[in-house]
């Protein structure tokens, strides 16, 4: 029988979720059913989502946190009941050359990409396993990755190396707490048509090379990443955990 992308009465929550691939997701498990928590550092970001969601007449709650701020996200966590769904998706990238790479972008990188990543996923994992139902009804963690925490590239040795660390992580988890019911799966999308990647493709460049790598020939969409997870959020991917959904374009099948 057919299982439908379907989080009514899920609680879902979402970081990173003013702009790019977080909004979209946001928007995603709100279009299917799902409570949304939106967080970013942004609060007009956040706004913006917020009426989206009203039109399509989800729900959301918006908190301004930035996720390296280990107490602000413990404190908004506090606020809420219940939590079946987590989006790790806040992250970011600072190209460098290996050889020039900066100590306070890697140090940045590594804060955000994998230590908020960790915090963010323990303390929601902790609120998730409370839950008297929780075997019963289940859970799901979707870790934002990259086909870059599967293969290496040129200028981005940092960004591989936390994303290779969450590819890890989330490997761990889902071992971890599977006895709960709750299933971990990673993410890995290709270049993505978002704001932070339209300002890398200014370099014309760089843009064919990306192309090039790609056997489709095209870059991803933002819906086709927060489809994927809204997939994996749902009970529609009931027996799925522990692995990585390649949204690449074949760029990792080579």
């Amino acid at each position: 029988m057919f299982k439908k992308i379907d989080l009514k009465n899920k609680t879902a929550l979402v970081t990173g979720a003013g702009k790019g691939l977080g909004r979209a997701c946001a928007i995603a498990l709100a279009e299917a059913g799902a409570k949304v928590i939106i967080i970013s550092r942004t609060l007009s970001d956040l706004k913006k989502v917020e009426k989206i969601i009203k039109k399509t007449k989800g729900s959301s709650i918006k908190y301004e946190c930035d996720v390296t701020d280990l107490n602000k996200f413990e404190n908004v966590l506090k606020k809420i009941k219940r939590l079946d769904i987590l989006v790790n998706n806040a992250g970011n990238n600072r190209p460098e050359h290996f050889t020039k790479v900066k100590k306070e972008n890697m140090e940045y990188l590594v804060e955000l990409n994998m230590k908020a990543a960790f915090n963010v996923s323990q303390i929601c994992a902790q609120k998730m396993v409370k839950f008297k139902s929780r075997k019963k009804i289940g859970g799901s963690i979707i870790n934002m990755s990259s086909q870059l925490g599967r293969v290496g590239a040129p200028i981005r040795s940092v960004y591989n190396m936390t994303k290779f660390g969450l590819e890890g992580l989330t490997r761990g988890m889902a071992v971890e707490l599977a006895k709960y019911n709750i299933r971990v799966n990673s993410v890995c999308p290709t270049f993505v048509e978002t704001p932070m990647v339209k300002v890398f493709f200014r370099n014309k460049k760089f843009k064919k090379q990306v192309l090039e790598n790609i056997p489709l020939g095209r870059v991803a969409q933002e819906n086709d990443v927060s489809t994927a997870v809204a997939f994996l959020a749902a009970d529609s991917s009931n027996s799925i955990t522990g692995t990585s959904l390649m949204v690449d374009g074949g760029w990792t099948a080579k």
